[in-house]
């Protein structure tokens, strides 16, 4: 299977309708925060002025995305949230190489009808509830836990150390892969389970693992999985990684893999709406998968193929292989 991507500058709204219906297995994505940044560009998303109108911005946007998704397909969206006032955007998502004073969207000082200044806005939710009634289905909300924040400094609640990942599918049956997904039983628990088992080896009787946990007495199928693997929880811990590269607003491919591997197969194809540096497309080709990217901003273009590049070193190699 020779990955490959292409990218549809230009608004996503539009350059969607190029797309065949029910054309797409997959899409993650991580749209523009509201109120965080200003990228200079007319239509961008995230600089409304209510979260009202940024939320109804993106379910129409999605809805394009609905249109496009095979009837088993679903969508990974990470979006993260803010408050209300302060003039900054989520927690975690600029470095120090960035340059924030020039980015930063001067409307996120305002505080919105029916908010209070310190308010956090609760983007998130708001938007998984709009998509909802529009129609999704909402299986998941995610937790994407930073080991490595950005520091905060205030002192009247805890530094902000996580993001949503929602996991929304178009039908109520739909493709996911979980074995592709599972991820290591605790230490603790394979602990448990050697012990009993070296405990029941002995026999039933005074002194047994059964007496003395007849809660776990079961057999080994129902307790330990033979790989020592288990179905992966909501909670996903992925260190947040500075990227050297023009763009503001990178996710690390680590936090998207278990996506694109749970929501697709081999050959299957990726969107991704809002494009940004390309890591949905790196990590896509990374396992056999095609991508598509919708990018407004038409300087990020060789930007996205140096993201994918490093992601996906062997591009190159399957590319010749392609022209054989």
């Amino acid at each position: 299977m020779i990955s490959d991507y292409k990218i549809l500058m230009g608004d996503c709204m539009k350059s969607m309708r190029s797309l065949e219906p029910n054309s797409i297995q997959c899409c993650v994505t991580s749209p523009p925060y509201f109120g965080l940044r200003d990228y200079g560009k007319d239509g961008q998303i995230g600089l409304e002025q209510t979260p009202e109108e940024f939320v109804a911005k993106l379910v129409e946007v999605f809805r394009e995305v609905k249109r496009v998704l095979k009837d088993d397909g679903t969508l990974w969206l990470n979006i993260g949230d803010s408050y209300a006032g302060s003039g900054k955007g989520p927690a975690g998502n600029l470095t120090k190489s960035h340059d924030q004073q020039n980015m930063e969207h001067k409307h996120s000082k305002i505080v919105p009808d029916g908010l209070k200044p310190k308010d956090l806005i609760g983007v998130p939710w708001r938007l998984a509830f709009a998509l909802q009634a529009d129609g999704w289905y909402l299986r998941q909300d995610i937790i994407w836990s930073k080991p490595n924040p950005m520091p905060e400094s205030v002192k009247d609640r805890c530094t902000k150390s996580h993001e949503y990942i929602f996991l929304f599918s178009k039908s109520p049956k739909y493709y996911y892969d979980s074995e592709a997904v599972k991820e290591d039983c605790s230490e603790e628990n394979i602990k448990d389970f050697l012990q009993r088992k070296k405990m029941n080896n002995k026999g039933s009787g005074a002194g047994s693992y059964e007496e003395a946990r007849p809660d776990l007495a079961r057999s080994r199928a129902d307790y330990m999985p033979s790989d020592f693997k288990r179905n992966r929880r909501s909670v996903w811990q992925v260190t947040a990684k500075p990227y050297k590269g023009a763009h503001f607003a990178v996710y690390p491919p680590e936090l998207i893999e278990p996506c694109i591997l749970a929501g697709s197969k081999m050959g299957d194809t990726v969107l991704d709406p809002f494009g940004g540096s390309g890591t949905t497309a790196g990590v896509a080709l990374k396992h056999g998968r095609q991508a598509i990217l919708c990018e407004l901003n038409e300087e990020y273009g060789d930007l996205i193929d140096a993201r994918v590049r490093n992601i996906f070193p062997d591009m190159d190699q399957y590319a010749f292989l392609d022209k054989l």
